[in-house]
């Protein structure tokens, strides 16, 4: 089991990697070019990828290419009224994961967070950095700052809670966190969001790893079919990334659409997941 520094460090080759496979325009790279591309030994680079997401990278580029969003909305379409359910009004198990959430009320959502503490800590994941934030009810927050820089992801999480209290406590919410990124053990969630917001994400929720789902979709699963644009906005409003899983979201070209915390990311999120489902991970 790899620690999360050596999560960190894979995912930066991950990075690189992905840019070596766009710059090749669609031509298959061998193991030495690919491994030539990000500096390091193929025996090395063979043994990375192997850790890091169980399959070997002339397997791996078929998820990484530009295209891949694509076959996934063929292949691995979610509708939302066949996903099963998962309210936000209790507790739910995602794969070996135990969620219980609890969702604020319109009210406390309107103060934008006034009487609440906010823990906050940074954490190394197989996406790179990210930020986490937390209640004592639960994580409200999760940022990837691979992308954006970790200034501006804290920036990004704070104004969304303006007039609540914030102190550095990873060690308040740092099992609820590992709990997330490792998709095992037990995590509570703390949403706060506005009423349509929270529809969203509960629809989110209920995309399984290594399947995709699209804007319209989720507009039609929570009754707002004309509501696209509003449930875009919402999607990229998510506040606990990878745990409400926003960048299984995909417009119905197969285009990736958006994701707030950089498309890179959500490629690599999205390649990670179908990776890991092929090989048999749950």
């Amino acid at each position: 089991m790899m620690d999360q520094n050596e999560q960190a460090y894979h995912y930066q080759v991950i990075l690189r990697a992905i840019r070596a496979i766009d710059a090749a325009d669609g031509a298959q790279l061998s193991l030495g070019e690919l491994a030539a591309k990000v500096h390091m030994s193929p025996a090395h680079f063979q043994r990375l990828f192997s850790q890091w997401v169980g399959v070997s990278p002339k397997r791996y580029q078929q998820y990484l290419v530009l295209g891949h969003a694509k076959s996934l909305l063929g292949n691995r379409f979610t509708t939302l009224e066949t996903a099963g359910s998962l309210g936000l009004s209790g507790t739910g198990r995602l794969h070996d994961l135990f969620v219980r959430w609890e969702a604020m009320t319109p009210g406390q959502y309107a103060q934008k967070g006034a009487g609440l503490t906010i823990m906050f800590g940074w954490f190394d994941s197989a996406f790179g950095r990210v930020l986490a934030m937390g209640t004592p009810k639960g994580l409200c927050g999760m940022a990837f700052a691979a992308e954006i820089g970790e200034t501006a992801a804290m920036d990004d999480l704070t104004s969304r809670w303006p007039n609540a209290g914030f102190v550095e406590n990873s060690e308040g919410i740092s099992m609820w966190l590992n709990a997330a990124l490792a998709q095992q053990g037990q995590v509570s969630l703390h949403l706060l969001g506005a009423p349509f917001q929270i529809k969203v994400w509960e629809a989110l929720l209920r995309i399984p790893s290594g399947h995709v789902t699209t804007y319209s979709e989720i507009a039609i699963a929570i009754q707002s079919p004309k509501a696209v644009r509003a449930v875009g906005t919402a999607v990229g409003r998510n506040p606990v990334s990878w745990l409400i899983p926003c960048h299984r979201a995909l417009r119905k070209s197969g285009a990736l659409g958006g994701y707030h915390w950089g498309l890179p990311v959500k490629r690599a999120m999205l390649a990670w997941e179908a990776a890991r489902l092929d090989n048999g991970a749950p």
